[in-house]
């Protein structure tokens, strides 16, 4: 007889893998296409092309198109230098929360949706529900796009994709999208007494810097643009979180490297914020090479993913308020894979168990109560498909 779960029970298991986003999600993966196939499913893999990890999708019910899309990564961040209370891969029920690293990001949406899998099949679906599991979203969303790509050539258009990153059960109808840059000056060393005569990558970095700084103030002057309502900030903001350079204080610097980041409102694109940076790098990189042929500046891209922008006549939002009672205009900074559905086609919102600040954190926790809500709403999900 197939082997039942409850959404705790399920959880526990999720958590005991150690699905760090620099280490294989594989063993998950198998187990939980055991226990699909041990349902009569079959689930598809979708590997990365040189690592040992896989996205997983499966489709329970019909073959219609108009389903729904449950969506949810396995990866979760790193537990070294934490002080934690508890085992981050053992789930610890504790005051009404359940501990354990993953446990609200977002391995207890994912656990919710498997451990109703046997009530999908038993429900009689009219339309479709299909459950994609991704890895790599903790790195920039990275894995989630080859999946969906593969979903569409292989399965029935579905009408609406919830993803279900924690929101306290709120429908977020968008979120920003997120630019991640690294910029690595390369100077020419000379004592700071002949400064001219070299290039100071840490004064060139500076001031790449203080462009970004000096567009987000731009952005905060400029007039009140309504697609923006609802986003703290209401502007997209560019921030510079790292840097490293130079070797001493009477050098002028051979190398500096700093981190940016980039988050857009819906109203605007991160290519566009893109092409306006390297336009500025290579207007500086004449410059110093004016001085050093040699010198120069690389941009790499860390992560590039596009935000989720509220939609007019989409079919999620309405399905998720219906399921939810939620009514509330909500927005988020952060980013998802939501955006990444949605500029492929697919109706989304996101909406799930939890409550963000948790994510990441040492001794995570979910409130059994924001479990059990998850619950609610995907047994309702299968009663809308079973009766449409």
């Amino acid at each position: 007889m197939p082997t039942a779960y409850t959404p705790k029970e399920m959880l526990e298991k999720l958590v005991s893998f150690p699905t760090v986003s620099d280490q294989t999600n594989l063993p998950l993966i198998e187990f939980v296409e055991s226990y699909l196939a041990d349902h009569g499913i079959t689930a598809t893999r979708v590997p990365h092309p040189t690592e040992d990890k896989a996205n997983l999708y499966a489709h329970i019910g019909p073959d219609v198109a108009g389903g729904t899309i449950l969506s949810g990564h396995s990866d979760v961040v790193p537990v070294e230098g934490q002080a934690w209370d508890t085992d981050p891969w053992t789930l610890v029920e504790r005051d009404g929360r359940l501990y354990g690293r993953g446990s609200c990001d977002m391995k207890g949406f994912v656990a919710t949706a498997l451990a109703l899998v046997p009530d999908m099949l038993k429900a009689g679906l009219k339309r479709p529900i299909q459950i994609a599991i991704s890895y790599d979203e903790e790195v920039g969303c990275t894995g989630a796009p080859p999946m969906i790509d593969h979903m569409r050539e292989q399965l029935p258009p579905a009408a609406a994709c919830i993803v279900g990153e924690p929101t306290m059960m709120k429908v977020v109808t968008g979120h920003k999208g997120c630019l991640a840059v690294n910029t690595t000056v390369h100077g020419y060393e000379v004592h700071s007494s002949m400064v001219d005569q070299g290039v100071p990558a840490v004064m060139v970095a500076a001031k790449l810097i203080c462009w970004l700084d000096a567009r987000m103030a731009e952005n905060r002057a400029a007039p009140f643009d309504a697609r923006n309502e609802g986003f703290i900030p209401p502007y997209t903001t560019l921030h510079a979180g790292t840097i490293a350079g130079g070797t001493a204080h009477n050098i002028t610097a051979k190398h500096c490297e700093f981190m940016t980041d980039i988050r857009t409102v819906p109203s605007e694109r991160l290519s566009d914020w893109l092409m306006r940076y390297q336009a500025e790098v290579a207007r500086m990189e004449a410059e110093i090479q004016a001085i050093r042929p040699e010198a120069r500046i690389d941009v790499d891209i860390v992560a590039m993913v596009e935000g989720c922008a509220p939609e007019e006549n989409g079919a999620a939002e309405p399905l998720a308020r219906r399921l939810t009672g939620d009514n509330t205009d909500t927005r988020v900074a952060y980013g998802t894979e939501a955006g990444q559905f949605q500029e492929r086609g697919f109706s989304t919102v996101v909406c799930g168990p939890g409550d963000i600040a948790q994510a990441h954190q040492p001794n995570e926790f979910i409130e059994i109560s924001q479990l059990d809500a998850g619950e609610t709403f995907i047994r309702r999900l299968i009663a809308d498909h079973a009766a449409a």
